[in-house]
């Protein structure tokens, strides 16, 4: 509880790190931009011969002695569903990250807000406000975060979701797959385009222990002493492999991306990624 409270101290500077990471983003992205339906003036180009003559901006093309159509930008607003995995296990932080799994996750989740809030997007949380289109979506996020704490669950409430949207969940993914399959099931019934971001400490990955070392489930509480840790390293980390191929496996089902996101290392690369997933280029890089 204490821990979860620290967390929650903590939610002011995630967001500032958040948005500071949603810039560097913003600066490099291209997006999605396109002629088509819309408010929003994109360009000037050259008339083709055939087009309807009520496209041409005659102001505009007699500066110019040259017949120019105004363009504007496609925008079709995507409606994205988050979710954020905020159990004891998300709090492991090894001395190899640079944060706790729950942070990471809580400035990726907010930093996609952020960015989406920018673009127009409809944002809402699986368990907390409806989707909306606002420039503050990542503020309102954080505010709800914290209205909702204590209350957090295994997995995301899916009872409201609309359907055929964007669904983003951000978690370690390492309970039992079949614990999984209803939510999954939910998702696929729905018709959504999930996107999983599985964060995981790097400890989880090279179990750097060795000699005498005591583990304790973060969830359960449940504690056992082992006298050579190394010698479980093997099987501990082909247990995790086939893991972790059986989520890629289920994600390869649901038609969703899948990103694999260290604590040690930046969260630019993984939210770009996921923007990647989101914007329907469905081969980004894991981070």
């Amino acid at each position: 509880m204490l821990e979860a409270k620290s967390a929650a101290a903590n939610l002011p500077d995630l967001l500032v790190e958040a948005k500071r990471v949603a810039a560097s983003v913003a600066a490099g992205w291209h997006g999605r931009r396109r002629a088509g339906p819309g408010e929003t003036f994109w360009q000037f180009r050259p008339f083709d011969f055939g087009e309807p003559a009520r496209r041409i901006d005659w102001r505009r093309s007699a500066r110019d002695d040259t017949l120019l159509v105004r363009e504007r930008e496609w925008e079709a607003a995507h409606t994205v569903v988050m979710w954020v995995d905020r159990t004891a296990s998300m709090r492991v932080r090894s001395r190899l990250a640079e944060s706790s799994k729950e942070s990471r996750a809580l400035v990726l989740l907010l930093a996609l807000a952020e960015l989406l809030g920018r673009g127009g997007e409809r944002i809402g949380l699986a368990d907390g406000p409806p989707p909306t289109s606002r420039r503050d979506a990542a503020d309102r996020i954080a505010d709800a975060i914290l209205e909702t704490e204590g209350n957090a669950t295994a997995r995301p409430k899916l009872y409201n979701l609309p359907r055929h949207c964007d669904v983003v969940l951000i978690g370690d993914f390492l309970d039992p797959m079949e614990e999984w399959a209803e939510t999954f099931r939910t998702l696929a019934g729905r018709g959504a385009r999930t996107h999983l971001v599985q964060v995981l400490d790097p400890a989880e990955e090279q179990f750097p222990f060795g000699g005498r070392t005591r583990f304790v489930d973060p969830e359960s509480g449940l504690a056992f002493l082992v006298g050579k840790a190394e010698a479980w390293r093997t099987s501990y980390q082909d247990t995790l492999a086939a893991h972790k191929a059986a989520l890629a496996q289920e994600a390869r089902r649901l038609g969703s991306s899948l990103i694999v996101h260290h604590t040690d290392r930046s969260a630019a690369p993984a939210l770009l990624a996921l923007r990647t997933a989101l914007a329907g280029e469905r081969d980004g890089p894991a981070a």
